[in-house]
């Protein structure tokens, strides 16, 4: 069956085994760093209490045979050392069940981490990360022939990927179909980045070429992928581009970043060879059992697909959707509709224990969100800010915030260490205040004008008060008991 390897495809297998590696070690590094704060057992939303209601039919998870703040951490270790082993190429010098294991592992670590994430990871990058990693076990290791069924799944994935996110562009908000949206997007887009303002103020010509451009790549040059090389090595390359684009434009997670190494991962061997210097081993083969197991994956993932195809090619197409627990085969899809206005969550603290019209309050700075209008947006994707983009979301509608903003205002009063450190900078600090508030303003990006006059980049207006002010005494019990959030 040889037939069903092929050595020219060793250059991309081994572009996004690399890549994909990097993901992984930059996702358990963010569940390390603000797991406990979010889920711990004395977190946002606690994990124990999410496992009281989720069944592991519904929710494989680990954590269902055990859990504890410090079994999370040593998983979030596990994870970042094997992805370490990989992203070096460790894992290219064992054999082939090695290779399996160690993927096989790491999978399944970042599904029990999103089984019970909740609202935290919601984002279709989480699914996108683990089905693209469950295929990662059966590419093999450098010393085998990469399997032509695995590649040509890579190209699947990328396929529904981009396309779902065309279609659901073309279905939904209208400024899509008329070329207008990206004339709002970089503004309103969840988290902007330190070039979003330069791309905020091009021409309404060109942001009509880059709606447009976007649409020719995901609905036209998307079938490219699934025709012969060199035609879905051009294709791929396109999306490469596209991809690098939305790097510099938005703060959007690794979902940029992973979408350009399965892009990667099609280009033709012979173009990575010119550009790389890696030397190729000589000819390649694989065991059988190993080319079966391709065959065996190839058909799950078609069965697995039926669903997926359905919702894309669906008049109500839903977004990031799994069909089955494991996340083995997903729906794919972002910014079915695009807000016209930017609003933004500002929470405000005083040490006045009896706030009045006369009190002084300051502003909790967050990480990446917008804050202080003087700040230049901030680059962190891949890293991935989870508690700033929710914030995002509650803006649009406070409803994204009921299972948390309340206890997250209590951690505030407490002046939890581990909520605390999800944040930029604290008033009173290490001190607890007195009182909270949450502020919603208007937001939007400064003129060329009003930029060379104040040095902003921001101008905002108070529309209203979403939370009046609240003590330790308003909000006791609401958060969850008085436990620290790195207990």
């Amino acid at each position: 069956m040889d037939w069903l390897s092929d050595p020219g495809t060793w250059m991309g297998r081994l572009v996004f085994t690399r890549g994909i590696a990097l993901v992984y070690l930059i996702a358990f590094v963010v569940a390390l760093r603000q797991g406990p704060a979010l889920i711990g057992t004395h977190g946002l939303t606690p994990v124990p209490r999410f496992l009281r209601y989720a069944p592991w039919q519904k929710a494989p998870s680990l954590f269902h045979l055990h859990w504890s703040d410090r079994f999370f951490v040593g998983c979030c270790w596990v994870g970042i050392v094997l992805s370490l082993v990989a992203l070096v190429g460790l894992a290219d010098r064992l054999p082939i069940a090695g290779w399996m294991a160690l993927w096989l592992v790491l999978w399944a670590l970042y599904l029990s981490i999103v089984n019970v994430g909740q609202i935290w990871y919601g984002f279709g990058w989480e699914t996108l990360l683990l089905e693209a990693g469950f295929l990662t076990v059966f590419l093999g290791p450098a010393h085998v022939a990469p399997p032509t069924l695995v590649m040509w799944l890579l190209r699947w994935l990328l396929f529904r990927l981009e396309f779902g996110a065309g279609l659901i562009k073309m279905r939904g908000d209208r400024c899509w179909r008329d070329l207008t949206c990206l004339a709002y997007h970089h503004e309103t887009q969840p988290m902007p980045n330190p070039l979003s303002w330069w791309f905020h103020r091009l021409s309404p010509r060109l942001h009509k070429v880059e709606t447009l451009a976007n649409h020719v790549t995901q609905l036209v040059v998307v079938f490219g992928l699934l025709l012969p090389q060199p035609i879905a090595g051009v294709a791929a390359a396109i999306m490469v581009i596209t991809q690098g684009y939305l790097l510099i434009s938005g703060n959007f997670a690794w979902l940029n970043a992973l979408t350009l190494v399965l892009g990667l991962s099609v280009l033709d061997g012979r173009w990575l060879d010119a550009v790389l210097p890696v030397d190729r081993p000589g000819e390649l083969s694989s065991p059988t059992w190993f080319t079966v197991v391709s065959i065996v994956l190839a058909l799950l993932v078609a069965g697995l697909s039926v669903g997926p195809v359905r919702n894309m090619l669906s008049p109500n197409q839903a977004m990031n959707t799994s069909f089955d627990p494991l996340r083995l085969v997903n729906s794919y899809g972002a910014f079915g509709s695009v807000t016209r206005v930017r609003r933004e969550l500002i929470v405000e603290a005083t040490d006045d224990p009896h706030p009045g019209p006369e009190t002084v309050w300051r502003e909790y700075e967050f990480k990446g969100k917008p804050g202080d209008v003087h700040r230049r947006p901030p680059q962190w994707a891949p890293y991935h800010l989870r508690l700033d983009w929710l914030m995002w979301f509650v803006a649009l509608s406070p409803a994204y915030g009921r299972s948390w903003l309340p206890t997250f205002l209590g951690k505030l009063l407490e002046a939890d260490p581990a909520t605390l450190r999800l944040l930029r900078s604290a008033p009173f600090r290490p001190n607890p205040p007195a009182a909270v508030r949450v502020l919603l303003y208007r937001y939007r990006f400064t003129t060329r004008a009003e930029r060379r006059a104040t040095r902003a980049w921001w101008h905002r207006d108070l529309e209203r008060q979403l939370v009046a002010p609240l003590t330790a005494a308003d909000v006791s019990g609401v958060s969850g008991g008085r436990g620290r959030s790195g207990s």
